[in-house]
């Protein structure tokens, strides 16, 4: 029960940095994205400080073996720039551009009733689900056909 009040804490402390940044404001993202354009910097701060948060947090996490919380400690362990980190992030990036939403503040703004954030989340579940059923037909049609058992088409 306590992991279930931190998850939910943690969360809600996500959530309203994310509304006090500006990040749940798709004109707000859309002119930090439009580098062309009248162009509004502050975003640049609030990714600057996320990711010094999490250059100390994975610093402090490699050198625990178990999770504050107790719990296994299982950090990212790939290391190269492939495919579908590539193909994944330009995804990621054009959904940005087009709905000036990511994941974590759609979440927060379809939370609210908005509808064009209710809308990209329900269009983001789909994807979700699209890619896993995409990845298990692709591990079932390139998983090694199991040998016929003798005698098996002898008649």
């Amino acid at each position: 029960m306590t992991h279930r009040i931190v998850d939910f804490l943690v969360g809600l402390l996500f959530g309203l940095g994310l509304l006090l940044s500006g990040m749940t404001d798709p004109a707000k993202v859309q002119g930090f994205l439009d580098v062309l354009g009248p162009w509004d910097p502050s975003l640049a701060f609030v990714m600057g400080g996320a990711i010094a948060v999490g250059t100390g947090a994975f610093a402090l996490a490699r050198r625990r073996t178990v999770a504050l919380l107790g719990g296994a400690m299982r950090l990212p362990t790939a290391q190269q720039i492939d495919r579908p980190l590539v193909l994944g992030s330009m995804a990621f990036g054009a959904g940005w551009g087009l709905a000036g939403f990511c994941p974590g503040p759609a979440l927060v703004v379809a939370a609210a009733g908005e509808p064009k954030a209710v809308a990209f989340v329900l269009a983001m579940l789909v994807g979700m689900a699209g890619y896993e059923a995409l990845q298990a037909y692709s591990r079932r049609s390139s998983a090694p056909t199991p040998p016929a058992a003798p005698g098996a088409g002898d008649a």
